[in-house]
């Protein structure tokens, strides 16, 4: 560890973190120390973790707020589902057909997030969270009004009217309109989602580590500046964007590979809201924050069950609780030297004995 850098580091202890939360739930639900509800509730954590990283790279790191995330969701989902359903008499392997569905949900995804992106990210500010919260809705109103069916002759596709059955020459319907997608065969799995969450990690963290990296940072910082040095400002722009989307489908279509049935509505306004809690409670470019705050907050609701009739207001207060902690320096300085603290204690090192001095003594 002494050799690695100190990105290299923090790296290797963001994913250590992850790989920790899988064993130790893993071992949790093999003894059955793990309630029904919370085991249910593993994939939906792994997707959620993916929502904040990804929109981070966009909130925190590009510096340009979103609220539309939620819609590139829905787009791997729905494109996943298709996939699924459709190759499932063609390939009999699960997981082929789940990484298949993964893949394709990450590349719609990717051109729907390069189509919105060309024109959107010309704006700034309110503007631009005005703009990705339309988009979030209209791309809801359209896999509303959306209808598709798969038999021998391929897929089927109408929009703003119903398929009938009898187009369907022994086949079936994948996206009933505002049904949404019903009759799903469940293919996510917790570890499948976990190695989701790692592939997510590396390709964010890499990127932030980069040239590219250290360029969509500079824009952020000032975006005159960069681009008075050369930095390609839409380029970049448009690169964190489309990364952030094609992570976000992905998400969309292991949730989506999880459930018997989704619908548009499941993608809306609140989820895109729900996703930037995460980011902004974990620290605006802190992706291990991120994570963290995805995977409490998430659960916390059903942690606090138990108080049913208030679990709610707590929830909201610890929300507010979290929200002035790391926005008050004075706090902030005070968990810092805590955790110097902790790390003085559980890291202490044997002093190497200097160079040239007697071994014997």
């Amino acid at each position: 560890m002494k050799k690695l850098s100190r990105n290299a580091k923090s790296n290797a202890v963001t994913y250590a973190i992850v790989v920790a939360f899988f064993v130790v739930m893993t071992v949790l639900s093999s003894t059955g120390h793990l309630s029904n509800s919370l085991t249910g509730q593993l994939i939906p954590i792994c997707v959620y973790i993916c929502m904040a990283v990804s929109l981070n790279l966009t909130v925190g790191i590009l510096g340009e707020l979103s609220l539309g995330h939620a819609g590139f969701m829905s787009v791997g989902a729905f494109s996943g589902v298709i996939v699924a359903m459709s190759l499932q008499s063609a390939i009999s392997s699960g997981p082929v057909r789940l990484i298949l569905a993964i893949l394709v949900g990450a590349i719609m995804a990717a051109v729907v997030g390069v189509l919105v992106g060309v024109p959107v990210l010309r704006l700034r500010g309110d503007y631009l969270a005005i703009v990705t919260l339309a988009f979030g809705e209209i791309i809801k109103n359209i896999i509303n009004n959306l209808y598709v069916g798969y038999d021998a002759n391929g897929l089927h596709i109408r929009l703003l009217r119903v398929l009938p059955k009898t187009e369907l020459t022994d086949g079936f319907l994948i996206i009933n309109g505002p049904q949404g997608a019903t009759g799903i065969t469940k293919l996510s799995t917790f570890p499948a989602g976990i190695l989701l969450v790692l592939f997510t990690l590396f390709v964010v963290l890499n990127l932030i580590q980069s040239r590219s990296g250290r360029a969509i940072m500079a824009i952020r910082d000032n975006r005159i500046a960069a681009e008075s040095v050369g930095i390609n400002i839409t380029k970049y722009k448009l690169m964190a964007f489309v990364v952030s989307a094609a992570l976000a489908g992905m998400a969309g279509a292991l949730y989506a590979m999880n459930f018997t049935g989704v619908a548009a509505t499941k993608f809306d306004f609140n989820t895109s809201i729900l996703v930037l809690v995460f980011v902004v409670l974990g620290g605006m470019g802190n992706i291990r924050g991120s994570i963290i705050a995805a995977a409490i907050l998430y659960t916390l609701p059903e942690l606090l069950r138990a108080v049913n009739d208030y679990r709610m207001l707590f929830y909201a207060i610890v929300l507010i609780v979290v929200m002035l902690v790391t926005n008050n320096p004075t706090m902030k300085a005070g968990l810092a030297a805590v955790g110097t603290a902790l790390k003085g204690v559980f890291m202490k090192t044997v002093p190497v004995p200097e160079e040239g001095g007697d071994g014997d003594e």
